[in-house]
């Protein structure tokens, strides 16, 4: 039984994000399944559904018939403890099953501050936290993902840990549990011993770790002979791997909620405080017809407004101007925004923003990390502040009215000049933004830089807690205006970050007592408990100052010692020396800087130019449109589409009229939006069996067949009843009356429904987070009638002023209790219009 038919579901936040049944969400027959995969994110649905490494394993993992992937996220604190409370067990969101049910589970780490969230998970499926601790009958537990090139802190959890590109291994390592399967080994050592055979998988329980009386790592000690050391895995070229265009649509609204294509993977920059762009080297961008097709094909099959050209530095790819006139040939004209993840203000920008801003102005931002020209060579960031200021000034003058500015302090060798350089660059910044405009024009981000392994800053100390908050306070007061917003990141994030980012096998641990003490979230700023850490951290006699302000030695032996990125330890010491002295190193796309990886890995950079769309061209459709009708559609709201909330429900129709074929009018201006209006906005859970939309389309032919098309793209529960032609001059649908059924768990007495008709008013107060207002409910009841011993009839009234939800009203009618206005049913029978 899927938890959204329970009844107390209903009170869950956010219900939207466990529903799953999304569009091209893959569920198979169990009988030809032979090895399953719950693919782990831990952290919130909205978080999970915009990482693209989800999605290309969903979709490599699902391609094979023998093989499922499902998607399992952590829950949020609502529903662990519901969850607790009926003893009920983690599941997946495709076909429900327990995870406790999957051959393997695989866990995605992509930060520090996510290990808690993984004990959540693993508890709640009745897993055992360490390897040592399952036997063979429990699902092979691995992890991969950027954390783990120091993997450490939580090697003793997994039986396996992928380090490097997934693509490949993740194939390996579930054929490997089929065929151990198919042979009916039982003994999980024999499984681990041919998984450490294969490229980038580590198996901790195969290194044993002895420390110093100083405690730094004495000794990493292999216990398998010719397994001393793991080499990550890399994909060669990205071209084997075709980008998934048949992408799931979420329901949910994820953090980024668009179509997305990894363009490329590596940067060239050699950013010495950026891990990603160590660990991914070397570049290889995909093929630029074949991200057109894919383009192409995927906001046709999913319905997306947005694309986004993914890569750590998107404006580096190396025909990025043929690439992008390409992509707005083809999408413009659909309404569809081309933007980027990340662009270098030195990047082409002026002919890329009269490119992008042809649908509409997507926001830009400039990551400048430093504010000072002495501390940007440090890090050899390889920006000017004469084209940082170059950049916003073209920005601002192409339309765009904000500018998002990115800033880390605690850099190695920052000064007090160098904090008051990014004051004064962010001024100089606000300047150029456009006047008399009344919001902020410049918003800018500040986090406390945390060093990671594989970095030439990985020897260095991190800046204390109070240090951090001491200089982003300063930032904050002396930016402090309306033209100027400042957002940080919580110096406690990057405490417990930084602890964790360098850290050793001692702090399993600190993590297992911590979560017992209720940590859970860490990343999120109202759920970090930096009090239960520290007591953690007291209670196992480890110092968390050790692992963070330590300078540490060039000779001292790393946890992370025996993961292999390719890249040599006498590069990483001779990028800090140059750090130290502001010397730059070029662009590996110009000049080689012998950082050893292509080398060591048998392999090479993967580049693109231009010449691709002159050899080939790629035909394009153009777009075709007629005389503007305007429908009007009745269509229902049921089963689990009444916890979709308003604005869910807005994208989903928009999604499911653009992968239906339809040529929707939009409005125009500086975000242009499609001319849809809906009658009423019913509160999430509140079901109906008859809503009424309107929607402005070009002449699409037959309206019977418009329907069915529509049908095919909605979920369970919404479907299309009707669809009316009305007039282009008719005021948009607006309800004056809607009837309710309510269904009240336990009984109500009808002496209070009589003593609520006689009231001339009946005030109650409503409160929505810290808002408090009076609404007097009695003026909004038109009728009231008792069906059975739980089930009313209500009439509301609609005048266009502030309502009360049904529930809510019942509820005081009554003197329900709250837990019994959580769960009521409460379904629209009909609605009469203005």
């Amino acid at each position: 039984m899927h938890i959204s038919q329970y009844r107390w579901f209903s009170r869950i936040k956010h219900p939207s994000r466990y529903l799953g049944g999304e569009t091209h969400a893959i569920i198979k027959d169990p009988s030809g399944v032979e090895v399953s995969i719950a693919l782990a994110f831990p952290d919130v649905y909205e978080i999970g559904m915009s990482h693209v490494g989800l999605k290309i394993l969903y979709h490599i993992l699902n391609s094979l018939d023998w093989l499922s992937a499902e998607r399992v996220f952590t829950p949020w604190v609502d529903l662990e403890q519901e969850l607790r409370r009926r003893a009920l067990p983690l599941s997946s969101l495709e076909s429900g099953k327990p995870l406790s049910q999957f051959d393997l589970i695989g866990f995605s780490l992509q930060h520090e501050l996510c290990y808690t969230n993984v004990l959540t998970m693993l508890d709640l499926a009745g897993i055992p936290f360490l390897s040592e601790q399952r036997g063979s009958n429990e699902p092979l537990i691995i992890a991969g993902g950027p954390a783990c090139f120091n993997p450490e802190p939580v090697a003793a959890i997994f039986d396996a840990i992928v380090v490097g590109d997934g693509e490949e291994a993740a194939l390996r390592i579930c054929k490997a549990v089929k065929e151990w399967k198919q042979a009916g080994r039982k003994n999980r050592a024999e499984l681990l011993e041919e998984l450490a055979a294969l490229p980038g998988v580590y198996i901790p329980s195969f290194f044993s770790v002895r420390y110093s009386a100083r405690g730094t790592v004495e000794h990493v000690e292999a216990l398998r002979p010719g397994y001393s050391w793991v080499e990550k895995a890399v994909v060669p070229d990205l071209n084997f791997y075709p980008f998934p265009s048949t992408q799931i649509v979420p329901i949910a609204e994820p953090v980024h909620d668009r179509f997305t294509i990894e363009i490329a993977r590596g940067c060239s920059r050699g950013c010495r405080f950026c891990q990603a762009g160590m660990i991914y080297r070397p570049v290889r961008e995909r093929d630029p017809r074949e991200i057109v097709r894919v383009a192409e094909r995927g906001l046709r099959e999913t319905g997306f407004e947005d694309l986004s050209l993914l890569s750590l530095s998107s404006g580096d790819y190396g025909c990025v101007l043929p690439l992008v006139r390409e992509l707005m040939k083809r999408v413009a004209n659909h309404h569809v925004a081309v933007n980027f993840s990340s662009l270098r203000a030195d990047s082409i920008m002026s002919t890329l923003m009269e490119e992008i801003k042809r649908v509409r102005k997507t926001s830009f931002t400039i990551a400048p990390e430093a504010g000072s020209q002495r501390m940007r060579d440090a890090i050899n960031k390889g920006l000017t502040e004469e084209q940082i200021l170059d950049a916003a000034r073209k920005i601002y003058a192409a339309g765009w009215n904000l500018i998002k500015l990115y800033f880390m302090i605690g850099l190695p060798m920052e000064q007090e000049d160098d904090i008051e350089a990014i004051i004064e660059l962010s001024r100089k910044i606000e300047r150029l933004g456009p006047r008399g405009r009344r919001h902020n024009v410049l918003n800018v981000s500040v986090a406390t830089f945390v060093p990671k392994s594989h970095t030439p800053f990985q020897w260095q100390p991190q800046l204390t807690m109070e240090q951090g908050k001491q200089r982003i306070n300063y930032i904050r007061d002396r930016l402090h205006g309306k033209r100027i917003k400042v957002k940080w990141n919580e110096p406690e994030g990057s405490w417990l970050e930084g602890t964790f980012s360098r850290g050793d096998r001692r702090l399993t641990h600190v993590l297992t007592d911590a979560w017992k003490e209720g940590a859970r979230f860490d990343s999120w700023r109202e759920h970090l408990r930096l009090g239960t850490w520290r007591d953690a951290f007291e209670r196992h006699g480890l110092d968390p100052d050790f692992y963070l302000l330590r300078q540490r030695d060039e000779s001292e032996v790393m946890p992370w010692e025996h993961i292999s990125t390719g890249i040599s330890k006498e590069f990483l010491l001779e990028e800090w020396m140059k750090a130290q002295r502001g010397i730059a190193t070029p662009d590996c796309r110009e000049q080689c800087p012998a950082c050893g990886i292509c080398e060591s890995l048998s392999v090479s950079p993967v580049l693109f130019n231009g010449s691709a769309f002159a050899e080939n061209p790629v035909p394009s459709t153009p777009r075709t449109e007629g005389r503007i009708r305007r429908l009007r559609i009745h269509f229902t709201k049921l089963e689990t589409g009444r916890y979709l909330s308003h604005l869910e429900l807005v994208r989903l129709f928009i999604r499911a009229f653009r992968r239906a074929g339809i040529i929707m009018v939009y409005s125009k201006g500086y975000h242009p939006m499609p001319k849809i209006s809906f009658a009423t906005a019913l509160p999430v859970g509140v079901e109906s069996l008859d809503e009424i939309l309107d929607l402005s389309l070009y002449d699409s032919g037959n309206v019977g067949r418009t329907s069915d098309l529509v049908n095919r793209e909605l979920p369970a529960g919404i479907r299309v009843l009707t669809i009316d032609e009305v007039s282009a001059k008719e005021r948009p649908p607006q309800v004056k009356e809607s009837t309710f059924q309510v269904s009240v768990p336990g009984s109500v007495k009808e002496e209070e429904m009589i003593r609520f008709l006689r009231l001339p008013v009946c005030p109650l107060v409503r409160k929505r987070g810290n808002r408090e207002r009076t609404i007097d409910i009695r003026s909004q009841v038109r009728g009231l009638q008792l069906i059975s011993g739980n089930e009313i009839e209500m009439v509301m009234r609609h005048d266009g002023g502030p309502e009360m939800k049904p529930s809510e009203i019942i509820g005081e009618i009554f003197s329900l209790t709250e837990r019994q206005v959580e769960e009521m049913r409460v379904l629209k029978t009909k609605g009469i219009l203005v």
